[in-house]
Parts: structure tokens; sequence; C-alpha cells
């Protein structure tokens, strides 16, 4: 008796399945670690303003008004001392997911006043948030003694499933 082999047809047939539901996996694996990169931004943004709010109400001697009712100027929030003005952060919410390393502070300073989705300038990228300080006058806030201190803020990300900017903002707007 002889035994049977496999056709060429069979092969590929079988080939072209497996390609079809390995193509389907990585898609599926790929949408949900977007998915959960864009819910890790959320939730360092989340967590960003609450640690401005914080600031507001108590302030921090030498970088704001005493007493608070400020945000931290743009001057206070560089990478070189963003974990001295938010004293209170988990250093890992400073950075996207996207980020080039675990170590980079992923906040950066705007650099207008434009408060858009759209104009504010830099754009956020995926791997980038944007801290947007305002003065009660609208103005971009570089100092936290200049007229009065740092009123209100924004703060932008973009979100990776959709491609939008998404803007979050203080709650005394």
């Amino acid at each position: 008796m002889r035994s049977r082999g496999f056709t060429i047809v069979e092969i590929v047939i079988t080939i072209t399945i497996m390609s079809i539901l390995m193509v389907l996996a990585v898609v599926g694996v790929s949408s949900t670690q977007s998915n959960a990169r864009d819910e890790e931004r959320v939730s360092d943004i989340e967590a960003i303003a609450q640690n401005l709010e914080s600031f507001y109400v108590a302030g921090h001697d030498g970088l704001s008004i005493k007493g608070g009712l400020t945000y931290p100027a743009t001057v206070n929030m560089t990478s070189a001392n963003i974990l001295t003005t938010l004293r209170d952060i988990d250093p890992k919410a400073l950075t996207s997911p996207n980020a080039a390393t675990s170590t980079t502070i992923s906040v950066t300073n705007a650099t207008n006043s434009t408060q858009t989705v759209t104009g504010v300038s830099p754009l956020p990228t995926t791997a980038t948030y944007v801290y947007q300080p305002l003065r009660s006058d609208g103005a971009l806030c570089t100092s936290p003694t200049t007229s009065g201190g740092c009123r209100k803020f924004n703060l932008y990300y973009r979100s990776e499933k959709t491609n939008a900017v998404q803007m979050i903002t203080s709650r005394n707007q």
C-alpha cells in the first residue's frame, strides 16, 4: 500500500489560512497595544494636572507666589526642574509611552498662547506632552511673578489611535 502525501494545493491552502490568521493576530495585538498606550497617556496627563492643581493650592516657596493661587510658569517646568516643581508626582507620569527612553521627560512648554488643539506650538506628538500656563489676560505665563502669576493652564497630548490632539484644562479656567 502506498501512502499518500500532501498535494501542492493542500499545502498552499494551509499556508494561506495560516497567513490570514497571523495577520489578524498581529493587527489585534497592535490595536490593543495602541489602546493601552493611549490609556497610559490619559493617566499621565491626569496625574500631571492633579499635581498642577496641588501646586496651585499650596504653592511652592521660590517658585510661585507664596500661599499658592498660581500654576507653575514655563521657567519652572523645564526638564531640569520639573521634579522639584511637582514634588509629589511619580516620575513615570512625566514620560510618554512612546518616549525614546524610560527616563526621558516628555513634558515640553508651549511657546504661544493659542488655546486650540491645532494652534498650540509646538504641537504634541505621541512621545511628548505640551504644558501651556496662561496669565489671567490669556498671555503665555513665562514667569511666576509677572502680572499676578499663572492663573490657568492647558495640557495637550496626541492620541496614537486617532492621531488627534487632546486638551485638558485647569479647574480655574
